[in-house]
């Protein structure tokens, strides 16, 4: 199917081609057979069918008129199918056949005077003319025209030959302009049945998402979710829709998903880097999207209560340009999302506050936490990431805070990522161990182990003190 409203946008605005014309017919003579598996197949889209307008009659006249194989050009010919115009054929069979007429027009001449020897010739002077010899000339006919007398025989024209000059020199030229006469008629039928085009595109769009959103849950396993009025997401075994199709064999490991307006309003996510924090909280989000927009949804099964709207804060980005550093774009996104939510909404902050020093970011993300989890403030479904393991003991203090961690095994000097999110705050961030995966030197992580050793070392002896 080709691209419906992209055709008629060019052909309305003049830019078009013949080409043109036959892909929209093209289009044209497929919509039909849309409407048929609609209605014998999906009862439901039956409205689709009936945005649909195939408009039989422009389907004709295109498909008669526009060759199989035009040009790109539209002033050099070419276009038009023989038998569609009278007048072009006759023109084309002029241009391509010029010498076979002139022929014939020589023979008749011969059976009409007599004389054997007449024939057809041509000079750039005097065109095309009849030459006769001088042996002949009592068999000339009266309605010959002496054009130039030689030696040994005399020229003469007709207003017949003189009209078949005409007519085979201009015939290109005659029968280039009047099939872009007619391309420019036939455009003009379109543009006339722009508003029918349009709304037969947009219905074929919708068609299309539909069928694309059908085929990924049939290929994929994917459900349909139940979405209500109501405050609770609950999900069994989601998957993130993208990072599943990207992992080619390796299979994703899927995770629960629990959030309300009550007991489990905010869920604090603690774990390394690259564990898959970023991936989970982006996962809930595409689900609830992928759920309200009416698609079937890549989880086990899936209750979805309405989000009048998604903010999300995740990534690092800055705006030098414009005189803004990463901790101030990211501020102001915090700040438009903690305006713009309401308690009907679902929030995902990812590493909030990591711009700053340690104890003004920790303040902030705190501060941003306590606010979302406060009936009284914003009280709004919550994913919050992030690596301040002091956040965790909120879950002891505030109502509605949960815990929960990308569980990871570490084996020796080896971490191992488990991807799944379990109960509970993670007890350590295992950046050095994340850092010798990313293929720092050897020499550096222990240099870094040797660090870590102290500062902690010099933490517990200030706890004591």
């Amino acid at each position: 199917m080709p691209d419906l409203e992209r055709l008629a946008a060019r052909l309305a605005y003049g830019n078009g081609n013949a080409r043109d014309l036959a892909a929209l017919a093209g289009a044209l003579e497929i919509l039909p057979e849309f409407e048929q598996i609609i209605a014998a197949e999906v009862a439901e889209l039956l409205p689709l069918c009936e945005e649909m307008d195939a408009l039989p009659a422009l389907y004709t006249e295109l498909r008669n008129a526009i060759a199989d194989e035009p040009p790109i050009a539209i002033k050099d010919g070419g276009m038009i199918r023989s038998g569609y115009n009278e007048e072009v054929d006759q023109l084309r069979g002029i241009r391509e056949n010029g010498a076979r007429f002139l022929a014939d027009f020589e023979q008749r001449e011969r059976e009409r005077t007599g004389i054997k020897n007449l024939k057809i010739g041509y000079n750039r002077v005097f065109g095309y003319y009849i030459e006769i010899s001088k042996s002949n000339y009592a068999l000339v006919p009266d309605d010959y025209l002496r054009k130039q007398t030689l030696v040994n025989c005399e020229r003469f024209i007709t207003g017949e030959l003189k009209e078949m000059e005409s007519t085979i020199l201009s015939a290109a030229d005659r029968l280039n302009a009047l099939e872009y006469e007619l391309f420019c008629a036939l455009r003009e039928q379109v543009v006339a049945q722009i508003d029918s085009l349009q709304k037969s595109a947009k219905a074929c769009a919708r068609l299309d998402a539909l069928c694309s959103l059908a085929q990924v849950g049939y290929e994929w396993d994917y459900v349909r979710p139940e979405v209500n009025d109501g405050d609770t997401l609950d999900v069994k075994d989601g998957r993130h829709p993208v990072v599943e199709q990207m992992m080619k064999g390796t299979p994703f490991v899927p995770n629960d998903s629990y959030l309300n307006c009550g007991d489990d309003m905010v869920s604090i996510i603690t774990g390394p880097n690259m564990a898959g924090k970023s991936t989970y909280m982006r996962q809930v989000a595409l689900l609830v999207i992928l759920a309200q927009m009416g698609a079937l949804v890549p989880a086990r099964s899936a209750s979805v209560g309405l989000a009048d709207k998604i903010f999300t804060r995740i990534g690092a980005s800055d705006d030098l340009a414009g005189g803004s550093s990463t901790f101030m774009v990211e501020m102001r996104e915090v700040a438009d999302m903690l305006t713009g939510a309401t308690a009907k909404s679902l929030l995902i902050l990812d590493e909030i506050g990591r711009g700053t020093s340690t104890f003004d970011g920790m303040s902030i993300a705190r501060a941003v936490l306590e606010h979302c989890a406060d009936k009284g403030k914003l009280g709004a479904r919550t994913l919050f990431a992030t690596h301040y393991h002091e956040l965790t003991e909120l879950e002891l203090h505030i109502s509605g805070v949960r815990n929960y961690n990308i569980a990871a095994q570490k084996r020796g000097d080896e971490i191992v990522f488990l991807r799944k999110i379990v109960p509970g705050g993670a007890d350590k961030s295992y950046g050095v161990e994340v850092a010798k995966l990313a293929g720092l030197p050897d020499a550096l992580i222990s240099r870094a182990k040797e660090i870590l050793s102290e500062l902690e070392r010099d933490a517990q002896l200030s706890m004591k003190l």
